[in-house]
């Protein structure tokens, strides 16, 4: 599943389909020849036990075993949270999660991730240019997303992040009804890197937090079979982080909650139109990777942007 997104691609006025057949490189990677073996869950289950063995599996399922680009695409619902009453709807990020995957030594093998979103109206894919917010009645002007690269080494050991916020902690690796499920958690409170004092319409206060859960799903046939590097599989996770600066909540009680769904997507044309635009437009930075050379963090670039 190898996948080259370049801008070249997406030049304003080519279609998507033109795009393709003039680029190779995003061609949808050819399918295994024959369907992948039937394999029982306890005999997943079984083979689990060997160390190695989880690692391999893990990284098919969550990327690829191979030196392969691997992209998934979300959709991310983010709603407020207050603390008192129900989730307020407020915004969904369209999400594109490009990973460069590569095996090391060891039995080890790793992502190389770059991420860039745009947020829309709750549950559309109309780009938001001013989102109005309703706990506080303004509005606001959303700091379109893009972060990383960063890198997640899968290994017998577990996994090891370099360059994110958040370290994953593997959690159970289960297969039954013929699916194979993986959960992985993270946490994170440090001091907040936007002062309060400094900041105190853009800081949510002196401590930053986050917490996030997922879950990735492959079949047992396809998560176990060596003549598949990447596995098809869905991709869910939760989070709940702090007040994002661009909101100006300050230090309003109370956090944002997302809810992400998504599969690994293996040419761009199964991106949905709508939100494949929005892509290309508010975060080209995705589609030449070659020129994105400097780490980004959205939440730094955000509050360089403001004079307090």
């Amino acid at each position: 599943m190898d996948i080259d997104l370049t801008r070249r691609a997406m030049m304003a006025g080519l279609p998507l389909a033109a795009g393709l057949a003039a680029a190779p490189a995003l061609a949808a990677a050819a399918k295994p020849a024959k369907a992948s073996p039937a394999i029982s869950d306890a005999e997943a289950m079984a083979r689990l036990a060997d160390t190695a063995t989880r690692a391999r599996v893990r990284a098919r399922v969550a990327g690829s075993c191979e030196a392969e680009t691997v992209n998934i695409f979300y959709r991310l619902n983010i709603y407020g949270f207050t603390g008192e009453n129900n989730l307020v709807p407020f915004y969904t990020l369209n999400h594109l999660s490009v990973n460069e995957w590569t095996p090391l030594s060891g039995n080890r093998y790793q992502a190389k991730t770059f991420e860039c979103g745009v947020y829309c109206a709750f549950d559309t894919d109309e780009v938001l240019t001013e989102w109005k917010n309703p706990l506080t009645g303004e509005m606001r002007k959303p700091f379109q997303f893009l972060g990383g690269p960063f890198t997640v080494t899968h290994g017998p050991d577990g996994m090891v992040a370099m360059g994110a916020e958040l370290s994953p902690r593997p959690m159970r690796m289960e297969a039954y009804g013929g699916m194979l499920f993986m959960g992985a958690m993270a946490d994170m409170a440090r001091p907040n890197p936007i002062s309060p004092e400094k900041y105190p319409k853009f800081s949510s206060g002196p401590i930053a937090y986050w917490d996030t859960v997922s879950t990735t799903g492959a079949s047992v046939a396809q998560a176990f079979d060596e003549n598949v590097t990447s596995a098809d599989a869905f991709h869910h996770f939760q989070n709940l982080g702090s007040w994002h600066p661009w909101m100006a909540m300050g230090a309003r009680p109370g956090r944002t909650h997302g809810r992400a769904a998504g599969v690994k997507v293996r040419s761009l044309d199964q991106i949905p139109a709508a939100a494949l635009k929005g892509l290309q437009d508010h975060t080209p930075e995705i589609f030449d990777r070659k020129a994105w050379t400097k780490p980004r963090f959205d939440t730094l670039e955000y509050i360089a942007t403001q004079t307090g």
